[in-house]
C-alpha cells in the first residue's frame, strides 16, 4: 500500500505561467537558463501529487510510492515525431492500482485550457479487450446501470474513447449494447476551467473524481481477473 503523505497544496499560477513561458521558448537553451524555476514549479507540483495520492489511499490500494514517482518526466521523445520541440507544456501523471486484481488506472494533466482528471483503459491488450466486449454481449446491464448512475453522469457526463465504427467482428450487429461493444478504450475524463484548478477546492474535487471512478474500475476488475470457468 502506498505510504500516506500530507502534501496539500494545489495548483499555483506560477505552474502555469512557467508553461506559457516554455511554449513561446521551447528550446534547451531557454530551459537550461530557466532551470531552477522549473525545480521550482516541479517540488510545487510533487507536493500536489502527494496530496492526490494521500487521498486516493483512503479508499484504494496505490502501488504508486509517491507524488513524484507518479510524475511523467516534462522531456518528450522525439524520436519518432514530427514535433521536435523538446518539452511538453504541460504538467501530468498517474497512479498505479496495486496488484493484478485491481484494473484501471488514476490520470491528471494540467494545461492551461486543457486540465482535466480522468482514468480508465487507455490501450487494453487484445486479450482484456475481448474480456470485456463477451461480459457485454452476455449481459451490457451491469456496465450500462453504471455509467447510467447518478454520480457517473454528473461526474464524467459519458463514457469516451476510442470506437470502432461498426459492432467488432465476431459480434451481433442488432445486440443491444452494440454502442458498448464498440469501444476499444473506456476513459473517464473530468475537464476542469483554469479558474477550477487554481482554486483551493481543486484538489477535493479531484480526489472526489477519483473516487467515482471505483464503480467503474470494480466492474472492469472483476471481468478482468475472472477466467472462461467463472473463478
Amino acid at each position: 500500500m502506498a505510504k500516506t503523505t500530507t502534501g496539500g497544496a494545489g495548483i499555483q499560477q506560477s505552474g502555469f505561467d512557467f508553461l506559457q513561458a516554455l511554449k513561446k521558448h521551447n528550446n534547451r537553451e531557454w530551459f537550461n537558463a530557466h532551470k531552477e524555476d522549473y525545480l521550482l514549479e516541479l517540488k510545487q507540483m510533487e507536493t500536489f501529487a502527494d496530496g492526490l495520492l494521500a487521498d486516493l489511499s483512503t479508499h484504494d490500494v496505490i502501488e504508486t510510492a509517491s507524488g513524484k514517482q507518479s510524475l511523467y518526466r516534462i522531456y518528450r521523445d522525439t524520436r519518432f515525431s514530427a514535433d521536435k520541440t523538446p518539452y511538453k507544456t504541460y504538467w501530468s501523471g498517474s497512479f498505479r492500482r496495486a496488484t493484478q486484481y485491481r484494473r484501471g488506472g488514476y490520470y491528471f494533466h494540467i494545461e492551461q485550457g486543457a486540465s482535466m482528471i480522468g482514468g480508465g483503459f487507455f490501450a487494453p491488450v487484445a486479450d482484456d479487450l475481448k474480456k470485456i466486449r463477451d461480459d457485454i454481449a452476455f449481459d451490457p446491464a451491469p456496465l450500462r446501470k453504471i455509467l447510467n448512475s447518478k454520480s457517473f453522469k454528473s461526474t464524467f457526463g459519458a463514457l469516451e474513447g476510442e470506437q470502432l465504427k461498426k459492432a467488432p467482428r465476431g459480434y451481433d450487429p442488432e445486440h443491444e449494447g452494440v454502442d458498448l461493444l464498440r469501444f476499444k478504450q473506456f476513459l473517464l475524463i473530468r475537464r476542469f476551467t483554469d479558474e477550477e484548478v487554481l482554486s483551493p477546492q481543486f484538489r477535493k474535487e479531484a480526489g472526489k473524481t477519483f473516487a467515482a471512478m471505483r464503480p467503474f474500475f470494480d466492474y472492469m476488475s472483476e471481468v478482468l481477473s475472472t477466467d472462461s470457468n467463472g473463478l
